[in-house]
């Protein structure tokens, strides 16, 4: 079975060594230096999300991600997600399209309605609106993503007369839709033709194998052409188990902590993190083979072509997710191929 392995971030603020948060510049030009990274070590996809709160440093990842094209020869770019929801289509695929051209065709659009709502109030759009405006602006995307000029028509934004939109793409770009588990959004991505991102951040991976099985039947009954899945999931890499749960820890649980406390959850505890961490799970850190072994199982598990890693969670510092990335791509990624091999 042929496996892709990619990273995604957030462009979490991180912690620096003298144990002081660090500037957001700084967390953003690190941000490049990290896909940097991936792409000397052959990893094939870098994920830029959009967020628009304290926590996270990025809120233009195409910006961030036309950095990277000019500093990168070979990984596939793209977002983690765009929130298309408070986003306009037509500007979305302007910025994308014009990202494809200066990587010469490695730009992919990662669009979902996102887990987060500053957008919402920022931009001026109502929550109630929330699962119309993402239909409503998915379709236009869709229509714009055929590069072709487009007549539409609908209720969250001004309708489109043979508007033809520029710049072309020379090869077209990929459409994935961001999915967290719910039906509805998986025959949405089928409907649409769009490739499925499966955002799996808890529970134990393989109970997202009817989403996958949903979405190819849906698929085939939109006589859309059969298309890639791809997993997300949280994780980091280090020599040892041990040596990875010590590293991660702390910024997951500041992560979970501040979200949390916005949201009424429980504190997050060293027993919830080892628990996710285990092979019921969907936390993918520890040692190479321990981080091979459990992707492994996920892509025989769920049939998918991709699996990309959300390397940066909380303020773990720029240092220790820079050897994460390597050690993901010269020691987990062959190791994940030999595995899938030996299984046939």
């Amino acid at each position: 079975m042929d496996i892709e392995l990619g990273l995604d971030t957030f462009g979490d603020v991180t912690r620096g060594a003298d144990g002081e948060l660090i500037s957001d510049a700084q967390t953003i030009r690190n941000v490049v230096a990290q896909a940097q990274l991936a792409d000397e070590v052959g990893l094939h996809f870098f994920g830029v999300g959009e967020h628009h709160r304290r926590d996270f440093a990025v809120s233009s990842p195409e910006t961030v991600l036309a950095a990277i094209a000019a500093t990168t020869t070979r990984i596939r770019i793209g977002s983690a997600v765009t929130v298309l929801s408070s986003d306009d289509p037509v500007r979305v695929f302007e910025r994308f399209a014009t990202l494809d051209a200066l990587s010469n065709g490695r730009a992919e659009v990662v669009a979902g309605r996102g887990s987060f709502v500053e957008s919402f109030p920022l931009f001026g759009y109502d929550l109630r609106d929330y699962e119309a405006l993402f239909e409503e602006k998915l379709d236009l995307l869709v229509r714009l993503l055929r590069e072709e000029p487009v007549t539409w028509t609908g209720t969250m934004r001004p309708a489109l007369d043979s508007a033809d939109v520029f710049p072309k793409t020379e090869h077209g770009m990929p459409l994935w839709v961001g999915v967290g588990g719910s039906p509805e959004s998986v025959v949405r991505a089928a409907r649409h033709g769009a490739r499925l991102m499966l955002a799996i951040i808890g529970g134990a991976p393989r109970r997202f194998a009817p989403f996958v099985d949903l979405y190819r039947r849906s698929l085939a009954s939109f006589e859309k052409p059969d298309l890639p899945v791809a997993v997300h999931s949280p994780g980091h890499v280090a020599e040892t188990d041990e040596q990875a749960w010590e590293e991660a820890y702390p910024g997951f649980q500041a992560m979970h902590d501040t979200i949390g406390a916005e949201r009424g959850w429980p504190p997050y505890s060293r027993m919830r993190f080892q628990h996710e961490v285990g092979p019921e799970g969907a936390v993918y850190a520890g040692s190479p083979e321990t981080v091979a072994r459990k992707i492994a199982d996920t892509v025989r598990a769920l049939g998918v072509q991709r699996f990309d890693l959300k390397y940066s969670t909380g303020t773990m510092p720029h240092e220790l997710m820079m050897k994460s990335i390597e050690l993901y791509g010269t020691r987990v990624l062959p190791r994940v191929r030999e595995l899938l091999a030996e299984a046939g």
